[in-house]
């Protein structure tokens, strides 16, 4: 079965890799592993695509988790040549494939998808959103924009989002994710610190400074970065997988062991809740 990298994720259905992400930790979907990169399927394409919609339309957590759970059981392992779409017949979400239209679970949602993802191409229909005022600019929607296409114009529009609003967390972590994604690493760990001057224990810009220090191969102030995110969100899988990849490597087989252990847990129980 073909798989795709977080950068095909980001490529086909154009979400930034903040958004990935979060969905990941939501446990809408749960990647398979290669090393420290995750691997989607197909149906992990749809599930994130749809799960992304659902919460911008303000579906309720509960609502949405209860709809993908229904949902990922009816979907083909391929995109079908006939096209797929996911659509509302009253109050029921449904799968169409083709001619053949399956029920699944409650829900209010509309995208219909077209393409062949192996061959990198996945199209997405959806209701247009209403023009935003001419007179008004979002920094921040208009980097998320540009993440895909142009990121370095994304890391300025970022900066003149956290110009505008100086405690705006997300627009600082992306800024972050996004110059260290570019090799400008000195410049990240800079956003990455001023983050947590602005949320001291924020697990995500905690994590993301971790995987920044290993980069920067000072090992022992990364072990101090993934242990302080773990502290503030003890559930956070991917510390516990990291901690056991970089424990093994600075000879320390009883950490990784006990941290792999505990990733295994979580993955475990994500999947079965």
């Amino acid at each position: 079965m073909h798989s795709y990298g977080v950068a095909d994720v980001e490529k086909l259905l154009r979400l930034p890799r903040s958004t990935i992400h979060a969905l990941i930790k939501a446990g809408f979907v749960a990647p398979a592993r290669d090393g420290r990169r995750w691997r989607f399927s197909f149906q992990d394409l749809i599930v994130l695509r749809t799960a992304q919609a659902l919460a911008a339309a303000k579906v309720p957590g509960a609502r949405i988790t209860r709809s993908l759970k229904a949902l990922r059981k009816q979907l083909p392992e391929t995109m079908p040549l006939s096209g797929l779409s996911i659509g509302a017949v009253g109050d029921q979400v449904v799968v169409r494939d083709g001619g053949a239209q399956r029920r699944v679970d409650s829900g209010q949602y509309l995208l219909a998808f077209e393409g062949d993802p192996a061959r990198g191409e996945l199209s997405v229909v959806e209701r247009p959103q209403p023009p935003r005022p001419a007179y008004t600019t979002n920094w921040y929607e208009q980097a998320l924009e540009l993440e895909a296409r142009d990121p370095d114009a994304a890391i300025k529009a970022y900066e003149k989002a956290i110009d505008a609003e100086p405690a705006r967390l997300d627009a600082r972590i992306n800024l972050g994710r996004l110059l260290h994604e570019a090799g400008k690493l000195a410049r990240a760990e800079r956003a990455y610190r001023e983050a947590l001057a602005v949320a001291e224990d924020d697990p995500t810009v905690l994590y993301n400074l971790a995987v920044l220090l290993e980069d920067l191969d000072r090992r022992d102030e990364a072990l101090e970065a993934y242990h302080a995110a773990l502290r503030a969100e003890p559930s956070l899988g991917d510390a516990h997988y990291n901690l056991a990849l970089l424990y093994e490597k600075l000879g320390q087989p009883r950490e990784a062991l006990r941290h792999m252990a505990q990733y295994r847990r979580l993955a475990a129980s994500s999947r079965s809740s």
